[in-house]
């Protein structure tokens, strides 16, 4: 029988000195993993997962610090996390990516291996989550057109998919933004966002 591995919320990076955007401390650096189709295999020191394939989130985590993140009536909704750009980076600095070795079924459309940039459209009680085959700027540069920071410049003409996502309350407060996959098998599971006590999930099946 095939497993998985899943790892969630690692930190792969932190700098305090780090400078984003505007001369502002960037966030911590995170990532979210899942590995599918390996099986475990007699080694020379135990069991070993070979032969498994990656899926990967990797965005920035910024930290709610006693802020209301994520609340906010009417047009107000949500402008604490993302005040001003199209949609949501639903990280900090750079754009979030997820990058996946097997096709992915999300929404009834499969989405081939590859490199993503992924946004959250925002709304209350509405939120969709658009994966786009929009380039990552590596480091800012207002003269980049071609490439995104964060959501800043972003047009839906590159969607690959958008899928509504299902929202909850959680019955804690998450400090820190988080990506993890979710109520994982072989075949899929979910992508999850969780952040101050707002959750909200997308699921997938692993293609052929």
């Amino acid at each position: 029988m095939r497993r998985i591995l899943i790892a969630t919320g690692m930190t792969v990076g932190i700098s305090a000195l780090a400078l984003a955007q505007g001369g502002r401390p960037a966030s911590p650096a995170g990532a979210a993993a899942a590995q599918v189709g390996g099986k475990y295999v007699e080694g020379s020191e135990g069991p070993e997962y070979k032969g498994g394939k990656w899926i990967e989130i990797t965005s920035g985590r910024p930290i709610k610090r006693g802020r209301d993140v994520l609340g906010g009536a009417g047009a107000n909704y949500g402008k604490v996390a993302n005040p001003d750009a199209p949609v949501w980076r639903a990280g900090a600095n750079n754009t979030t990516q997820l990058k996946t070795e097997v096709p992915l079924v999300i929404n009834n459309k499969t989405v081939a291996p590859g490199t993503y940039t992924m946004f959250i459209d925002l709304k209350p009680n509405n939120w969709t989550l658009i994966l786009s085959t929009w380039k990552a700027q590596e480091r800012y540069d207002p003269k980049n057109t071609a490439e995104l920071f964060g959501a800043y410049g972003y047009t839906p003409d590159k969607d690959v998919v958008r899928a509504p996502m299902t929202s909850a309350t959680l019955p804690f407060s998450v400090e820190q933004l988080t990506w993890a996959f979710t109520d994982m098998s072989d075949t899929g599971g979910k992508i999850t966002i969780m952040w101050d006590k707002s959750a909200a999930s997308v699921p997938f099946k692993v293609g052929q």
